[in-house]
This record gives structure tokens, C-alpha cells and sequence, in this order.
């Protein structure tokens, strides 16, 4: 094959990788169980190129054209599988995602024990970045062992260790706190191997019954809820990824532009207030204008004796002052205040027996004591003194 033919294409795995299929080696997998056929051949060797993904059906289902790349967090549920088909039926995290997010597949794998962050991708090259252990990906998880750590023993994790005849790089454990039987630890990998905190766990003596994985690189599991799926902004995944990007090959969504702060409507500048300045004088002429008829108002409340606006005279206190002559009775009798007298009644003096036999009680009798003893004190005497006793004069205060 020439040169020419080389700069026209790239090899299909890759073309495929890039359209979310699967990583390359999992797209080369794929051509070698005839899962892939290309215009309508079976290929039988991943070393083909393409130019485009046109006439390319993987499983029978036509590939579309390579998107933009995208990421999405997801919080895996305990229980679940990082596959796409179980041949047992059992649940896997593909069976939960919202229909928008299309065709994706996992940054690494998480054992179904295994809760926490979970990558998603439709870029098989981008998936391929993260878990390629020359990358150094850092990934953290919580670890909740039962038995007795030894301290000593977790700081000597940080030199490597082989197990069965499989080497593990440097590990990072830390003792978080311990509640009775059980510890909390923090773990933090880099080379993902199929496995690596439990093996190493059990090496140690410590049964692990509850891993979550609570960063992969630069991404966390945040308060992200069991189960649910988070786009990663793709500013942030532009930023933080600049690496896998910087080679021009894959388009994400250009950055927000920045807006042209000139071209923003400007606020009115606010009055400026002077504080604690004298008041404006008041025009005189203005006062002059108005005293008039401020006076003569009050001219006409004071005096109480001119015609008011009916056209009637009134006395001092505001009353009609005219005669009473030809106005109509109002049953008031002569020779009692005004107000006192009801109508019908008369003038003369009542006693107090009278009273009574008018209100409906019975008149006392004549002679009946009261029961009130006969005040038989001298003329003059005062009360608390002898009676007879005169009363002189104050002397001098001492």
C-alpha cells in the first residue's frame, strides 16, 4: 500500500473508536468474530482503511458520522454490570440511561459490588486515553474493610507489591476512621488493574465489604445522586483534557464567546445630592400671593356672628339666632334647662314618693325608720371629738 493511500484514510478500528463503537481493541474484537462488514463484506482483518464511516454496519445497524465528543458522570448503583449485554439478564448501568445520551460506552469497568463514578463516552479514543495506564489516571476511591489495619502495612503500599505473580504500582492508603469491627480507608491508583484495591486488600488480611470510587483523574462523584447521569460541561472537558484535544483531530463545542462590554447599554448616571445643605428660600412675593387668603379664612372661622353660607345670621356659639317664632314645638317646658324636660312632662316639683309611684314601685310609709341612727350631735361638734369640746386656735409650729 502507498503512501497516498495512507494519507487518505486511517484504519477502521480507529474511524470506529472515534464514532463511539467501542475502544480499538474492542472494535478489532469485533472484526474478528464478523460483527463488522463494510459494503457489504464481512472484513476479516482490522488493517483497512476508511476514509469515512459510510457503508459501515457493525451487528447490521448503519454507523453515523462522528460527533462531537462528549463525557458524562455517572453514579453507579451496586448491583449493576459495566457491560452493554449480560447473557445471564442481569442489570447493567446501559439498561438506566436517559434515551438522549445515545450510544456510549465506559471509561474502564466497575465490578458489580463496585458503586461510585462511572465514565461515559461516545469517544472510544477518548476512553482509550483514560485507562491507558501510561497515562497514570488517578483514581479514588473509599474503602470500608473489616478487620485490623495496620498502619505500618499501608504506608509500605506505597512502594508496590506483587501478588500471584502480578505487579501492582505505587497505591496510596490512608486509615480514615474506624467504627468498631470496620475501617473507613482512602485508596488512590493508577494503573486501574482488573481487581486492584480487593486483591490488595485481601493481601493484607482486610475484607472489603463496600468500594466506591469517588474520582476518576479529574472528575469527581460530587453530590451526584445514586444512579443518575451529569453531562460534563464541555468547556471544562476542553480545559481539562487540553492533552487529548491539542492535536486538532476531534471537535468539541467552541467556548462560549466573551461579550463585547462596550457594546452593553450604559446605566443613567445617578443626580448627585448635595447633604447637609440650607434650603432653597421661599419666593416672598409667592407668600405674599397666598397670605390673603389664609387670612381671610381665618377671618371667617373667627368671627362666629356673620351670615354663613345658607344666608342665616348665627349667635357667638354657631346657633340660628333668630327667633323661635313659627317653629314647631318640641315639647320643652318653661322654667327647666334645656335638655332636662322630656315631652309631656310639667313644671312642677315631685317628691321623691311621687317618683316612685310614677316608676312602678311601692311608696315607703310614713313614720317607717330607715335604719339609719338620728344625727343628735351639737351644733359645731366636729367628729373624732368630745362634743362640746371648743376648738381653739393653731399655735406656733415648733
Amino acid at each position: 500500500m502507498s503512501n497516498d493511500q495512507e494519507q487518505k484514510g486511517e484504519r477502521i478500528a480507529k474511524a470506529l473508536a472515534r464514532a463511539g463503537v467501542g475502544s480499538r481493541r474492542d472494535v478489532e474484537r469485533m472484526i474478528t468474530e464478523g460483527r463488522v462488514w463494510l459494503d457489504g463484506k464481512k472484513l476479516e482483518t482490522p488493517a483497512v482503511l476508511v476514509e469515512s464511516l459510510q457503508g459501515i454496519t457493525v451487528d447490521g445497524e448503519a454507523i453515523g458520522d462522528v460527533a462531537e465528543t462528549k463525557l458524562w458522570r455517572m453514579h453507579k448503583r451496586r448491583g449493576t454490570l459495566t457491560t452493554h449485554k449480560d447473557p445471564e439478564g442481569r442489570r447493567t448501568v446501559f439498561d438506566q440511561l436517559p434515551n438522549h445520551v445515545g450510544r456510549v460506552i465506559a471509561v474502564g469497568r466497575l465490578d458489580m459490588n463496585t458503586e461510585g463514578l462511572l465514565l461515559l463516552t461516545n469517544d472510544g479514543e477518548l476512553a482509550r486515553y483514560l485507562e491507558l495506564p501510561a497515562n497514570a489516571v488517578l483514581r479514588r476511591y473509599r474503602v470500608r474493610v473489616h478487620g485490623r489495619v495496620d498502619e505500618t502495612a499501608l504506608k509500605k503500599l506505597e512502594d508496590g507489591l506483587t501478588i500471584d505473580g502480578t505487579h501492582y504500582g505505587s497505591i496510596d492508603a490512608k486509615l480514615e476512621k474506624v467504627q468498631g469491627t470496620n475501617a473507613w480507608l482512602t485508596v488512590a491508583i493508577r494503573e486501574g488493574k482488573n481487581r486492584e484495591v480487593r486483591r490488595v486488600m485481601e493481601h493484607l488480611g482486610l475484607v472489603v465489604n463496600r468500594l466506591i470510587r469517588t474520582h476518576y483523574g479529574p472528575f469527581s462523584l460530587g453530590t451526584l445522586n445514586d444512579g443518575a447521569v451529569a453531562l460534563v460541561p464541555e468547556k471544562q472537558l476542553y480545559e481539562v483534557l487540553a492533552d487529548f484535544f491539542k492535536d486538532g483531530t476531534r471537535s468539541v463545542a467552541a467556548p462560549e464567546k466573551k461579550r463585547d462590554p462596550s457594546k452593553w447599554a450604559k446605566a443613567k448616571a445617578p443626580k448627585k445630592v448635595k447633604l447637609g445643605g440650607k434650603r432653597k428660600p421661599r419666593d416672598r412675593d409667592e407668600d405674599a400671593g397666598k397670605a390673603p387668603a389664609r387670612t381671610a379664612r381665618r377671618g371667617a372661622s373667627a368671627d362666629r356672628t356673620s351670615t354663613p353660607r345658607g344666608g342665616k345670621p348665627t349667635d357667638g356659639r354657631g346657633r340660628d339666632s333668630r327667633s323661635t317664632e313659627g317653629r314647631k314645638p318640641t315639647g320643652r317646658t318653661e322654667g327647666r334647662p334645656e335638655g332636662r324636660a322630656g315631652a309631656g312632662r310639667t313644671s312642677e316639683t315631685r317628691t321623691p314618693d311621687a317618683r316612685k309611684a310614677s316608676s312602678g314601685k311601692p311608696a315607703r310609709p310614713a313614720g317607717r325608720p330607715t335604719g339609719r341612727p338620728a344625727n343628735n350631735r351639737p351644733e359645731g361638734a366636729g367628729r373624732g371629738r368630745p362634743a362640746g369640746r371648743p376648738q381653739g386656735p393653731k399655735g406656733p409650729k415648733k
